[in-house]
């Protein structure tokens, strides 16, 4: 199985140590970046590349890596088809497959050791989709929506920042 892995500076010690394991343990990894550590960087585009490959390669995972994976997650989702899921817990990675068949794991870097983490991914490549009608139904129901948006059917605004540069 394929895995493509990005993470911003907040990330990159923990992804190089994710990249190492992950081809350890038999993976066909992709790096995304960031090639270098650089504290200046943004997590998006690295996360858009991500989610991208993901939902081309439909056999694939992805795992997306920053400070808290809170950003990560919400960038990688901004691509349809994406179903990324932060995890805080080797459990709440393995629901993540389980109940919503999600195709990349969001992590934090700074909230984790090394070790959890690698467990924590682990845990979700290891699970599988349950398959129950009530689980495909929902993971229907967010495909469907996604479908609408992409066809022109969303009518909602985009959210406005109150932050100014």
């Amino acid at each position: 199985m394929r895995i493509h892995v990005g993470s911003d500076h907040a990330g990159y010690e923990l992804k190089a140590e994710l990249l190492r394991h992950l081809g350890e343990s038999g993976f066909d990894t992709r790096d995304h970046g960031a090639a270098a550590f650089d504290a200046t960087d943004d997590y998006p585009a690295i996360c858009f590349d991500v989610a991208e490959a993901v939902v081309r390669e439909k056999l694939s995972l992805g795992v997306v890596i920053g400070g808290s994976g809170n950003g990560e997650q919400i960038a990688a989702n901004k691509v349809i088809g994406t179903r990324a899921a932060l995890a805080w817990s080797v459990e709440t990675a393995k629901l993540a497959r389980w109940h919503n068949d999600a195709n990349i794991v969001a992590i934090g870097a700074r909230q984790h050791t090394v070790e959890e983490a690698l467990a924590i991914v682990d845990a979700f490549l290891a699970e599988g989709f349950s398959g129950d009608r009530r689980h495909e139904r929902r993971v229907e129901q967010i495909a469907s929506y996604e479908d609408r948006r992409a066809s022109g059917g969303f009518v909602g605004q985009r959210a406005k920042s109150t932050w100014v540069d």
